[in-house]
């Protein structure tokens, strides 16, 4: 899974008259040297040609920016300025903000963002403030975690999200609010027939798939599913890979239950890897979420149900029927390509989850838009105390008080987990975004 690229475009702002207006080009170039050492992955800076000082400077870099395709601009003030120079700026670039003001009692730039930050609230525009000097490490972290989140959102606006099937009779919180979900985030749900899809995998010749399957069966420490519901799920694979190409497909959310239990699993384990979550239980809301924090993490998601929790260690399992990416288990040593549960047919990846630093998100749909919910603790070995990927999470909170909280917040039931702290860029996709934002830590 390669990384995608995060442009940041990078210029200065001032006045001629004020102090400090002087100093763009030198802090420019700090700015630039402080992301360059911080090596995050992915981020391209964009350096503007001159300074903008006028109306017409402004116009003319906010047209470079676009040209550039920039996810987001870094504004440093190196002194007071016309609030109206962003502003015009962002009439040829609309993309978020971060309004950097630096220390300084003559220069005046505190005061320039501060009227600037007035006037982006008062228009909806999304921005982030951050008062540092431009070698602050820290500073630039605040500023690269917002520009991961313009970046996924200028993805998201993008993005199609194909729906095989429906959601599962009885779930109503899986449900997607097609309209707020393309208003407030921006994905495109694609239906996609389910008796188109089952006779697609029929023309799927099952020979060709043998050595696919065995090479899979390498890659693993035990395999009890049968060839047949190897070469079935291979079939399935081959159809999504198609879909996937065909209508440009970032996810899918897929009806798996209870008719298809076991036949896709497989294939959400194969394309999770390759960057193509594919969410159970027609969960959209949930495909969302797996491709938000794949697009994040660079790494394949787990797709859970909170089950229970472990009084004893004050931990809580988390899991699903087996569809997890391999490179989530803690050894493939560990992992049996085995049937599904309670169906006792296809293919599931099972595993215990690999140890670590995770995040975990579930959003829902509102009578008003969208909902972002966050956990964050930290995974601890496990047994397979579960017929899937368990995920055994201790969080700083009483697993109680995370219970009831989840419950008194009106959550659903399917919660993604990445493993990394992606709290900082989660909450400012919501602030970008305008999703309700929650978090338990």
């Amino acid at each position: 899974m390669k990384n995608k690229p995060v442009r940041l475009g990078l210029m200065a702002v001032s006045s001629p008259l004020e102090v400090g207006a002087g100093q763009t080009s030198e802090l420019l170039a700090q700015l630039k040297v402080t992301f360059e050492a911080a090596n995050y992955p992915g981020l391209e800076i964009v350096r503007s040609n001159g300074l903008v000082d006028d109306s017409f400077s402004a116009t003319e870099t906010g047209r470079f920016f676009y040209n550039q395709r920039v996810d987001a601009i870094c504004a440093i003030a190196a002194s007071w300025f016309e609030d109206y120079l962003i502003l015009d700026l962002l009439e040829e670039c609309k993309v978020p903000v971060i309004a950097w003001a630096r220390p300084g009692m003559e220069t005046g730039s505190l005061c320039g963002v501060q009227q600037l930050g007035f006037i982006l609230k008062q228009i909806g525009h999304p921005y982030c403030f951050i008062f540092e000097t431009v070698d602050s490490p820290a500073a630039v972290d605040q500023a690269w975690h917002y520009t991961q989140a313009a970046a996924i959102h200028h993805r998201l606006r993008r993005a199609k999200i194909g729906w095989l099937g429906h959601r599962v009779e009885g779930m109503t919180d899986t449900t997607p609010n097609e309209l707020a979900l393309k208003k407030v985030f921006g994905p495109r749900i694609v239906g996609i027939d389910i008796q188109v899809f089952l006779d697609s995998t029929k023309h799927i010749i099952a020979d060709s798939l043998n050595g696919q399957w065995e090479n899979l069966k390498n890659q693993v420490g035990q395999v009890v599913s049968t060839h047949d519901a190897g070469i079935e799920a291979l079939q399935f694979d081959s159809v999504f890979r198609t879909m996937v190409r065909e209508k440009d497909l970032s996810a899918i959310a897929v009806g798996c239950y209870p008719h298809l239990m076991g036949k896709p699993c497989l294939s959400a384990s194969l394309l999770g890897e390759e960057g193509v979550p594919i969410a159970c239980e027609g969960d959209v809301n949930g495909a969302l979420a797996m491709l938000i924090l794949t697009w994040l993490s660079n790494q394949a998601i787990h797709n859970t149900d909170l089950l229970d929790p472990i009084p004893q260690d004050n931990t809580i399992v988390f899991s699903h029927c087996g569809s997890g990416g391999f490179s989530l288990a803690d050894s493939p040593d560990q992992i049996i390509l085995g049937p599904v549960r309670l169906m006792d047919r296809g293919v599931c990846a099972l595993f215990p989850a690999k140890p670590g630093i995770v995040t975990l998100i579930n959003i829902v749909p509102t009578l008003k838009g969208y909902k972002m919910a966050a956990l964050y603790g930290e995974a601890i070995r496990t047994e397979m105390v579960f017929p899937g990927n368990p995920l055994r999470v201790r969080f700083a909170s009483n697993y109680q008080s995370i219970l009831n909280w989840i419950v008194k917040e009106g959550l659903g039931h399917h919660w993604m987990a990445a493993y990394g702290d992606m709290r900082q860029p989660l909450e400012y996709l919501s602030e970008i975004t305008g999703c309700e934002w929650i978090m338990n830590s």
